[in-house]
């Protein structure tokens, strides 16, 4: 256990993510001190300024606030990092060379879990979304609850919400084993398609993490899992298992899904009845099968009913996970993080059932480069279903450059016709307006710049 008592601030090396920063928002809300480094500014550290944490962008040790800088106080201190930031960092190297206390996210959310009834969401895809739904689910009932997400949540503005409730909200993240470090009384698992496998080596061996993390669950508690992958799945004895899906056999069946102009509307098979009359704003199929799984984890809280709808129908999404910026007629631009064919997969068919046959440009920014050597040709596969494709460079992130390894490996692979291959500097300065109909931005790293000076571009073009 981590002992937070005699703790005075935290340092956070890579205080920038998001992930990160959920901690930091939590720590500060909480009364101690709290700073950290990050390699850029954004509108997440613009944020963590205003709620009194100290920032720099210099991997610089004089840039550590004295409370830390001084191993004479070390003691009083504890330090995060992500396994995003390099080995080489200076600031990460001076607290390691001075034997700081000196732990990863994953193991301060392990600890903070310990001390609540936690509802871990696993998933190689989906779990931002169902965190996210399944927390606005409880915090909208009498039940309440704080919740650590992935994603900016559009209904609170944050990736941190706060409660007065036993029940806390995490994502369990599979990469570098981060969910190994969790406790859940309650746990739900997406997806297991293939990666992060420069961790795990093969898929193999990645399901077998997920089925450890399933033991990682408390004596009595739930697992609840996506039907599709049930083959894949162990449940212990001594956990309460349930599936979620379309499959009539599935524990928690959504069906007789219709929709009226923008809103869906369905129904849910529980274990114990039936539960009519949803009605849900949101674009896409896949996000009725997310609703479904955070409904289901939100039933086995003790939310009724009646705040399930209520909850359903105010559900605004997350930001950077079918990020409606742009929908008038003859225009529409999406911003969405999929970074996973899997993940492109299902963000284009929810594209194409909500938007009918209009022409889809989308412009990707494949990310990591063990994931593009690993997935160039699923990811041609899937970018060869829209109408018209933009590639960029790979997004580094923490990785070195693999020989041979490049956005054109994916290019020649793809057998669409028009298809190109631009710096990001070049967008969106060539982007045709009047070529568009439908827009979207795909992609995990830096993609994300773009989106207001698109959005900017096509309203300004738009007259608006």
């Amino acid at each position: 256990m981590i002992e937070l008592e005699n703790t005075e601030g935290f340092y956070f090396v890579g205080i920038g993510g998001i992930g990160m920063s959920a901690l930091a928002f939590f720590f500060a809300g909480e009364g101690f001190t709290v700073a950290g480094y990050d390699r850029t500014q954004s509108r997440i550290t613009d944020s963590l300024n205003e709620a009194g944490c100290s920032i720099s962008f210099a991997d610089d040790i004089e840039s550590i606030p004295s409370l830390f800088k001084d191993p004479a106080g070390k003691e009083r201190v504890k330090i995060v990092f992500t396994p995003a930031i390099p080995a080489e960092s200076r600031i990460l190297s001076f607290f390691r060379a001075n034997d700081y206390w000196i732990f990863k996210r994953s193991e301060i959310l392990g600890a903070l879990s310990e001390k609540t009834d936690t509802i871990a969401i696993a998933g190689t895809h989906g779990k931002t979304t169902v965190s996210t739904m399944t927390a606005h689910i409880l915090k909208q009932s009498s039940i309440d609850c704080s919740a650590f997400l992935g994603g900016v949540s559009k209904n609170y503005n944050s990736n941190l919400i706060t409660g007065n409730s036993r029940f806390t909200v995490m994502e369990a993240d599979e990469y570098d084993r981060s969910f190994l470090m969790l406790r859940p009384l309650i746990a739900v698992v997406t997806a297991v398609d293939p990666d992060h496998l420069e961790i795990y080596g093969d898929h193999k061996t990645m399901i077998a993490g997920y089925n450890e993390f399933i033991r990682k669950i408390r004596p009595k508690g739930i697992l609840i899992y996506n039907y599709a992958i049930r083959e894949h799945i162990e449940c212990p004895g001594e956990v309460l298992g349930y599936t979620y899906g379309s499959d009539p056999s599935a524990d928690y069946r959504y069906f007789n899904v219709g929709r009226r102009n923008d809103c869906y509307n369905f129904s849910i098979k529980t274990p114990h009845g039936v539960l009519g009359d949803i009605h849900f704003p949101f674009p896409g199929i896949i996000n009725i099968e997310n609703l479904t799984a955070a409904i289901a984890a939100a039933l086995n809280c003790g939310v009724n009913e009646d705040e399930i709808r209520k909850a359903a129908v105010l559900f605004q999404g997350v930001r950077r996970r079918f990020d409606i910026r742009i929908n008038r007629q003859g225009l529409t631009y999406i911003d969405d993080y999929a970074h996973h064919p899997e993940e492109i997969r299902a963000f284009i068919i929810s594209v194409r059932e909500y938007f009918g046959n209009r022409k889809i440009t989308g412009i990707f920014q494949p990310h990591l480069f063990t994931r593009t050597k690993d997935h160039a040709e699923g990811f041609a596969k899937m970018l060869d279903t829209l109408d018209e494709v933009i590639l960029l460079p790979i997004y580094p992130a923490r990785e070195k450059p693999i020989p041979g390894v490049s956005s054109k490996m994916i290019l020649d692979r793809m057998k669409l016709k028009a298809k190109s291959l631009l710096e990001m500097s070049d967008i969106p300065e060539k982007l045709d307006v009047k070529s568009l109909d439908v827009l979207l931005t795909i992609g995990a790293g830096n993609i994300d710049r773009l989106v207001e000076p698109i959005e900017q571009k096509l309203k300004k073009e738009a007259g608006e």
